[in-house]
């Protein structure tokens, strides 16, 4: 059974991984190189957790209490040597992973199942130098950002790893309330990314050819598709338009969509320009540098508030809920 976690990596989706696990009970070393950046995580964390206060979605007294189950370590075997599940967030180099999972290899116990939260780089290239017994106990565990609001996880069961084992991490997984998609082939992308991509490349291509504005293209998508996508996944959507129907669209429609193999190029030139998005000031939109902060925490907030919509949300989460302690 697992009960003790390790995240490595405390930047973006490191520390959202690790605060999701210690807010539903369990007990989480989290790991960086960087001192600092520890101390960074733990002051985002705090932020993140005040916002689950503030929308109703956490009781005030889990906020101290799941800080204290985060452990803070820049020392990578102390971090792990009794841990029963280790997640890399490390960046996404094949090199870096490669000697990262060696060394895990080497500093956990026999029993300790690892796992990458990638979606690019392949399973089978990341494991290259580790035992074949360990083998059987590696995978990716894909989480969506902000990990701490997004329900999505992909789980990987490649052909390397017993059922048993599999279903282990897909129950652990449940307890801490997340939506598991199990990936069945070690594509690029995995499963949802690609869908995402496939929708983006449209989206950049309409801008592109003048078609609509960005704020019109964001409309169409959040009142049309996605307003749908929010309760019913794709094929459901279809099975309900007929099939027929979507044949007869798809051969009236598809000759005439983009099929680039790379990245759009206005995308790439607002890249080559600095204009990277809410980071920068400026994306497809203008941001003053006095709205970031409220910028992010509306999206936050709208995340929460989906999230306590949906169906298979239950209760908020109590201190005194001894399911989540």
């Amino acid at each position: 059974m697992i009960k003790k976690v390790a995240v490595l990596g405390a930047g973006t989706m490191g520390h959202g991984i690790a605060e999701t696990f210690a807010m539903h009970g369990y007990d989480v070393n989290l790991y960086d190189t960087d001192e600092n950046r520890l101390r960074v995580a733990i002051g985002e964390i705090q932020e993140e957790l005040e916002l689950l206060v503030e929308e109703n979605f956490i009781e005030p007294e889990l906020i101290s209490l799941t800080i204290s189950r985060i452990n803070l370590f820049t020392d990578l075997q102390q971090t792990v040597e009794d841990r029963d599940y280790v997640i890399e967030a490390a960046p996404e180099i094949l090199e870096l992973k490669q000697k990262l999972f060696k060394q895990l290899d080497e500093y956990c116990p026999s029993h300790t199942i690892l796992t990458s939260n990638t979606s690019s780089l392949e399973l089978n290239g990341m494991m290259k130098f580790v035992s074949d017994k360990r083998k059987e106990q590696i995978m990716i565990s894909h989480w969506y950002n902000p990990a701490h609001l997004m329900p999505l996880v992909e789980l990987s069961y490649f052909g390397n790893m017993p059922e048993k084992t599999y279903k282990e991490v897909e129950q652990f997984y449940q307890s801490i309330k997340k939506q598991t998609v199990k990936v069945l082939k070690d594509i690029p992308g995995l499963v949802a990314n690609r869908i995402q991509q496939g929708l983006a490349r449209e989206v950049f291509s309409i801008i592109q050819m003048g078609v609509a504005a960005p704020e019109d293209i964001d409309k169409a998508l959040k009142f049309g598709p996605a307003f749908r996508y929010a309760t019913t996944g794709h094929l459901e959507v279809v099975d309900l338009g007929g099939l027929d129907i979507w044949c007869t669209v798809a051969d009236n429609l598809l000759k005439d969509m983009d099929n680039s193999q790379q990245a759009n190029k206005l995308l790439r030139e607002k890249v080559k320009e600095g204009k990277l998005g809410i980071k920068s000031g400026e994306g497809f939109y203008r941001y003053a540098k006095d709205d970031i902060a409220s910028i992010k925490k509306a999206f936050s907030k709208r995340l929460v508030r989906q999230l306590k919509a949906s169906d298979y949300y239950i209760g908020r989460l109590m201190v005194n809920d001894e399911e989540l302690i």
